[in-house]
């Protein structure tokens, strides 16, 4: 959170172009890291709700980030991965005791929760860049936060192992579709990654797409991909 505040007070003082970007730069990192911790806290949340009492002893309840399973996979990688590619990959997962949440429907919710939250996080952004007058740079590093946290959740939505998406109809699938699932969960991910950012046209449509859900919810796409021209400034 310092590092977002600090991000945010360089894009509304008079600066060089220079340390504008670095505003931008260092608000959408660290408003994606505080992000990240708040998608893993919503699986928790609801976990906890459901009937998983080991989350709390777990600390997954407290916001500290260092609770969130591995602090590389689960932070610095996606940081890394959203600097250099411009996708906002989740991170490392909450450990959920599944065994202790009393239905399938529940289950999924917990799966959902997170995704949910960037969703909810990309709405609330978009109000405020709407509703509160702020300087130009301010503006165009919250649309590109707000705009990330969409596109994390239609990524992060997408039913495939080791996704959230597939989380939330996986308590509904037969045994042999789950153990074939567990296979696969620590490769689709990247597998997914390298086709977004490896195949000729396939970011294009991800990205398309996320822009229209982004439009959809009241969001300035003019704004958001110049902050992400800014955030992704060595290219």
């Amino acid at each position: 959170m310092a590092v977002t505040v600090a991000g945010a007070l360089l894009t509304v003082i008079e600066t060089p172009p220079v340390l504008l970007t670095t505003g931008i730069v260092l608000l959408v990192l660290g408003g994606w890291a505080a992000s990240l911790c708040l998608h893993e806290f919503g699986h928790a949340a609801v976990a906890y709700r459901a009937g998983d009492r080991s989350v709390r002893a777990k600390g997954y309840l407290t916001l500290d980030i260092r609770r969130y399973t591995d602090v590389g996979l689960s932070l610095v990688l996606p940081i890394v991965i959203l600097l250099v590619g411009g996708i906002p990959l989740p991170g490392g997962a909450v450990w959920i005791n599944h065994g202790a949440i009393r239905s399938p429907g529940a289950r999924s919710l917990v799966s959902l929760a997170g995704p949910a939250t960037n969703l909810v996080l990309g709405v609330l952004l978009t109000v405020a860049v709407a509703i509160v007058p702020m300087p130009i740079g301010l503006a165009v590093g919250l649309s590109c936060l707000a705009f990330i946290q969409v596109i994390a959740f239609v990524l992060n939505i997408l039913p495939v192992p080791g996704l959230d998406g597939f989380g939330v109809i996986e308590p509904f699938l037969p045994l042999p579709a789950r153990r074939l699932a567990a296979q696969l969960r620590p490769w689709a991910p990247l597998a997914l990654f390298i086709l977004i950012i490896g195949v000729p046209g396939v970011s294009a449509v991800f990205f398309r797409f996320g822009g229209a859900v982004f439009t959809a919810i009241g969001g300035d796409a003019t704004l958001a991909f110049a902050g992400y021209g800014e955030l992704l400034f060595w290219r």
